[in-house]
């Protein structure tokens, strides 16, 4: 089916807003979009969070074609992304598997692509261009996406730098201030839970002389307050402590680490006479619309946050950056100046315009979607801790539901995903999952290497159905007693043989 007629409906709608600047077009504009975003809910019988009794189920297909395209909404023919997903290459299965893996990336929300559209075709200035309508209309539209980002995590508009998403904002952030502190503050901390981007940066600075604190976790992967202050020196300049953990789910205190720095962290370098406290960063991107987060009442001073880990597109991130008190860093890239000067090069509006609808709908559905990704979690951890012997729930059992971490002890957790081919898992951080070394997250939390690389990471979303959790659930449940009744190991546990008496051969 072509993609032609689509196309030009939204193009039609984009030319609404093409002509002279003023309040009827811009009143045509808003109907436009209104009517479209009508029309593709309506083609996707999609109904509002506020409505949850008419919510439709986004999969309705028989467990056994739940293989294939099963983790794919139910679309009428004419939906576009079914047209897509029809003319795209792919193996001669026509299949694709369940999807499970959301702390590595989401579907993009199909109303942030409506939100797209019109400045991929039709409304295509340059943000930047202060001289005509072409770049006033862009510049109003990423302002706005500001807006509402800033209104996901409490902050003014004024304060989001964008950038090429998480990995930019976490090397802007550490990089960036320890830099600009450089000659009297020497000493940054983090946890040796982070994601790879900020123990890499931290890894830099050690490389350029700057002393570095990596923080141990407990059992649970929180940190113990009593390290941070323990660490704290006069010339630390920046703590760099995860929001939510992308492998574990833990929620870290930000806000009792934020008034720590504010009153133990201040006093020592005013003693030292080396000016304010350190800066509070931390890495928000699986945080961000899945948890409440206010930037003022946690303390923090800057914040990184990604798009397409809360149904946005690709390629667009943020960083939080504090006015009042102001935060001083030093740019990483220098060009023209935009973003406040912290970040120079031209922006994408239709990726700003993407990450603010997704940031609007996370902060206006957030607590449907807790609540949804809440209950299939609990349905999928409850079955499979009944159904199977010896799993261990890895990480705070209050952190983050839609991250839920288990290792299936005496097998292997790289078998177990060769086994589970209809179903998108991930046995860690998507970063270093090319990786066959266990995951260093869970070696933090104490585990050794048998039960690291046994481990699964299922991450639940906005479009996760019941339907796929039961179906994961039995072909798990399948696969481990499958694979257990293969191996040595566990038929020396049945048999009461305890495993670490065992001296084994080099």
């Amino acid at each position: 089916m072509s993609l032609a007629p689509r196309f030009a409906r939204l193009a039609a709608a984009a030319r609404v807003g093409g002509g002279a600047a003023g309040s009827s077009s811009s009143s045509s504009v808003s109907v436009s979009r209104a009517a479209t975003a009508a029309s593709v809910a309506a083609r996707r019988n999609y109904t509002s969070p506020s409505q949850p009794a008419k919510m439709a189920t986004p999969v309705d297909v028989a467990m056994e074609t739940k293989a294939g395209r099963g983790s794919t909404q139910k679309v009428m023919n004419n939906d576009i992304i079914s047209e897509v997903l029809h003319q795209a290459p792919r193996a001669s299965t026509a299949q694709r598997p369940i999807y499970l893996d959301a702390q590595s990336t989401t579907p993009m929300d199909p109303r942030v692509l409506d939100a797209m559209m019109p400045f991929m075709t039709n409304q295509y200035g340059n943000p930047h261009s202060r001289t005509h309508a072409y770049g006033w209309e862009s510049e109003s539209a990423v302002e706005k996406a500001r807006e509402h980002i800033a209104q996901l995590i409490g902050a003014d508009p004024k304060e989001i730098i964008f950038t090429s998403g998480a990995t930019e904002s976490n090397n802007m952030s550490l990089k960036g201030v320890a830099h600009f502190y450089g000659q009297k503050k020497r000493h940054v901390i983090t946890t040796q839970t982070e994601h790879k981007c900020v123990l890499d940066s931290a890894r830099k600075l050690q490389d350029e002389g700057f002393d570095v604190t990596y923080l141990p976790v407990q059992p649970n992967g929180l940190v113990k307050l009593e390290d941070v202050e323990a660490a704290l020196r006069p010339d630390t300049s920046v703590v760099s402590i995860m929001a939510v953990n992308n492998e574990i789910g833990v929620i870290q205190p930000l806000a009792q680490i934020g008034e720590l720095l504010k009153t133990k962290g201040a006093a020592l370098a005013k003693e030292a006479g080396l000016g304010g406290k350190p800066m509070f960063h931390t890495d928000a991107a699986q945080a961000a619309g899945k948890i409440a987060i206010d930037v003022n009442k946690m303390g923090v001073d800057l914040m990184s946050l990604s798009s397409h880990k809360i149904y946005g597109p690709k390629g667009i991130g943020a960083c939080y950056v504090r006015r009042r008190p102001r935060v001083r860093l030093e740019p990483i890239i220098n060009g023209g100046g935009q973003e406040r000067g912290l970040r120079s090069g031209t922006l994408a509006p239709q990726l700003v315009v993407g990450f603010g609808e997704a940031a609007r709908l996370a902060h206006q559905e957030r607590e449907y979607d807790y609540a949804h990704v809440s209950a299939l979690a609990a349905r999928l951890r409850n079955r499979l801790l009944a159904e199977i012997e010896c799993v261990l729930v890895n990480g705070d059992p209050e952190g983050y539901p839609g991250c839920t971490n288990l290792s299936f002890q005496y097998i292997e957790g790289e078998s177990l995903l060769m086994a589970l081919k209809d179903i998108c898992l991930s046995s860690g951080s998507a970063c270093t999952s090319a990786s066959l070394e266990p995951s260093y997250v869970l070696r933090a939390l104490g585990l050794d290497d048998e039960n690291a690389h046994s481990s699964l990471r299922f991450g639940i979303g906005r479009f996760t159905t019941e339907e796929e959790v039961d179906y994961v659930c039995e072909k798990i449940i399948k696969v481990v007693h499958k694979l257990r009744e293969l191996s040595p190991l566990w038929e020396m546990v049945q048999e009461g043989i305890d495993l670490k008496t065992i001296q084994w051969s080099g």
